[in-house]
């Protein structure tokens, strides 16, 4: 018996891996966040399967079906939304699975965050204007910031900013971010991004507050960053003529002309 825990994605059903998809029709138990998993997914699920909907479920209940599922040696496919990498909670239940002997894999999803930049048409790393990328959110009731967290300590940085579970927050985050960014930073926000009612509103850093409906209050991504709106940044080296690459030697004595010619 195993535990496959499963990243669903953003919100669209086909922005499913190949190897979660698989996993899911495998199982004969799903436990599903059903608050932001589209129930489209558990059509992969096996005729007669067990679906259980872990919204309204705390950790005790969730485990215990996890429990049973082991007694009976059926296979579970955990479903959280996006990847399980960030804001998943699924740590604790890895923790629980752990000191329970229970074996469990894990299959990453495509990421709120790169659901919202595709939903842009935007590349949040541009040569010269920003190369990294900072995922972080406010503070919550249910997980507090640690010391050192604070959105000015990355606005500091110039990052691209993807600020998640914050929107609530957006007159706040506004007012932190414009010092360091300035009130014309290119700025965005992503309403359920990949979903059917996905909704873009694009401002400028000191304007989006205004120009974001207050009903839109969760399931939506910030993000600020000058990459955002650059149009002037400098071409890669990558694909430059003279750039001497592995897959492209410019010249004989190149120190990757050995390697296109398989020579060892």
């Amino acid at each position: 018996m195993t535990v496959h825990f499963i990243g669903a994605g953003p919100g669209a059903p086909d922005l499913l891996t190949l190897r979660g998809r698989d996993l899911i029709a495998a199982c004969p138990v799903c436990l599903y966040a059903g608050s932001l998993v589209p129930e489209a997914v558990l059509a992969h699920c096996p005729p007669g399967a067990r679906i259980v909907n872990t919204a309204p479920l705390d950790l005790d209940a969730i485990m215990a079906e996890i429990t049973a599922a082991q007694a009976a040696g059926h296979d579970v496919a955990r479903l959280h939304s996006g990847d399980l990498s960030v804001w998943s909670a699924m740590g604790e239940q890895l923790r629980r699975l752990r000191a329970m002997g229970v074996p469990y894999t894990v299959t990453p999803g495509v990421p709120a965050f790169a659901a919202a930049a595709a939903a842009l048409g935007a590349e949040l790393t541009l040569p010269g204007i920003a190369q990294s990328v900072v995922l972080t959110r406010t503070p919550g009731r249910a997980s507090p910031m640690p010391d050192g967290e604070g959105l000015a300590a990355f606005a500091a940085t110039g990052a691209t900013l993807a600020l998640h579970l914050s929107v609530a927050r957006l007159a706040e985050v506004v007012a932190d971010l414009t010092p360091f960014y300035g009130a014309d930073c290119p700025a965005a926000v992503v309403f359920r991004a990949s979903w059917p009612d996905e909704c873009v509103i694009r401002a400028p850093l000191g304007g989006l507050a205004a120009a974001v409906d207050p009903a839109i209050s969760r399931t939506a991504l910030i993000l600020v960053g000058r990459a955002l709106g650059a149009e002037d940044f400098a071409e890669s080296r990558l694909y430059a003529a003279d750039y001497d690459r592995r897959y492209r030697p410019k010249t004989d004595d190149s120190v990757w002309a050995d390697w296109r010619h398989g020579d060892d």
